[in-house]
């Protein structure tokens, strides 16, 4: 099917990702709602590929396929990793010259900037073009930083980083953030009072057209307990296999299913260290086309995230993934908007604690919550309510019409979809 012509009375958009487009992440995160995006508007896309995704000729040439057959027209440039602020550096001059020659070249009217990387080329366009800026932010990315160890919170690196996060938040035209619990720290900063832009939170959303109910393929009677993704950095791997170990203790025939990619070794060492048999356990690899089958086995999911301050900005993609498939969820507060999502909704439970006696009534909840005979169809519910991609792309497309409409008005916020 080939692409709607642009509207004339549909900006066009620069849009700037530090995230490469031959990343799963980019697959998506980006592209899933740029090739929306561009029905009816010119998008161009700037990114940063990997070396070793770059040499992928394979891949990279079906990638361009794609993009090009969504009309969307990609500037793919190199990302260099190291020496570390000496290669960003390069790589925002880079991106800087070719965003520049873009917008004055196509009279480009909003610079969209995926994070604080993109937002740093994004703000010095806005300043020398006067184009309007759309700050993207994902997240507390200084704090990120922090609280996974990669650096001291009173290193120079974080001040920096915090003092461009002030002028990306007082410059923009617009802001997106991932949850309401990150709009309500954001309230709270000194600098924002009397001054908060324009806000719509959009979680992190899914494609609710592939991530749907299966028939369920089960393999025996047993309670099934499913996890999807990392197990490191900002995951509680070792209370997920205190968790299930007391799964086991109360359903002996119970299965843990673990689809992950790279941990393997680690993830099984840690499962032995909590007594977990590994005849009870399956972990398997899947790509992402393939989760959704995945889910179809599982009874319920189950992940615990570190709960540190950036987390409050964080909108998991497996939560999304999950409800749109019907499994209800087992998590954590202290995240995002999880906990409303869960509770408010009657989808999952969530811990408070990770003690022996919570883990327990957790587990005994999300056993009568699993057996519920509507809860496949509350997820699903759930997902399109909070996370629907449509809504989303939808939500993107009122921003662009009112950056385009006039500029920076009164604080405004729009509920998650």
């Amino acid at each position: 099917m080939n692409p709607a012509k642009p509207d004339r009375q549909s900006p066009a958009v620069l849009y700037i990702s530090y995230d490469g487009m031959l990343e799963p992440l980019g697959q998506s995160q980006v592209l899933a709602y740029l090739k929306r995006l561009a029905v009816g508007r010119r998008i161009h896309l700037i990114s940063f590929e990997k070396a070793d995704d770059w040499a992928n000729r394979a891949e990279r040439e079906r990638t361009a396929r794609d993009i090009t057959g969504a009309g969307i027209v990609w500037h793919p440039l190199r990302y260099h990793k190291r020496p570390s602020a000496l290669a960003t550096a390069w790589d925002i001059a880079c991106g800087m010259a070719v965003g520049l020659w873009l917008v004055l070249r196509h009279r480009l009217r909003i610079v969209h900037a995926r994070s604080y990387v993109a937002s740093v080329m994004a703000l010095v366009l806005k300043r020398i073009t006067g184009v309007k800026y759309l700050f993207d932010m994902r997240g507390f990315w200084a704090d990120e930083r922090v609280d996974g160890s990669l650096w001291p919170r009173s290193g120079r690196m974080y001040r920096v980083a915090k003092g461009f996060e002030r002028r990306f938040l007082l410059g923009a035209d617009h802001v997106v953030s991932l949850t309401q619990a990150a709009v309500r720290e954001m309230a709270h900063f000194d600098y924002l009072q009397g001054r908060m832009p324009p806000i719509t939170v959009i979680p992190t959303c899914a494609d609710l057209t592939r991530f749907t109910p299966l028939p369920r393929l089960r393999e025996g009677n047993g309670f099934v307990l499913g996890y999807v993704g990392s197990a490191g950095t900002w995951y509680l791997f070792d209370e997920v296999a205190a968790c299930f170990a007391q799964l086991l203790r109360m359903k002996p025939d119970a299965r843990l299913l673990i689809v992950n990619r790279g941990e393997h070794a680690y993830i099984g060492e840690r499962l032995a260290a909590a007594g977990v048999p590994v005849e009870s356990v399956e972990l398997t690899t899947a790509s992402h086309a393939e989760v959704p089958a995945q889910m179809a086995r599982m009874d319920a999911g189950v992940f615990f995230i570190k709960q540190v301050f950036s987390k409050q900005a964080s909108a998991p993609t497996k939560l999304a993934e999950f409800l749109g498939c019907g499994v209800p969820c087992l998590g954590n507060a202290g995240v995002g908007d999880m906990a409303e999502v869960l509770e408010g909704d009657g989808v999952g439970v969530v811990l408070r604690s990770f003690k022996e006696e919570h883990l327990l009534h957790g587990i005994e909840q999300l056993l009568a919550l699993s057996a519920a005979p509507d809860i496949q169809r509350r997820c699903v519910a759930s997902a399109r309510r909070h996370f629907s991609l449509e809504e989303g792309v939808a939500r993107y497309e009122e921003i662009y019409a009112l950056m385009r409409a006039g500029g920076r008005s009164e604080y405004s916020q729009k509920p998650s979809c």
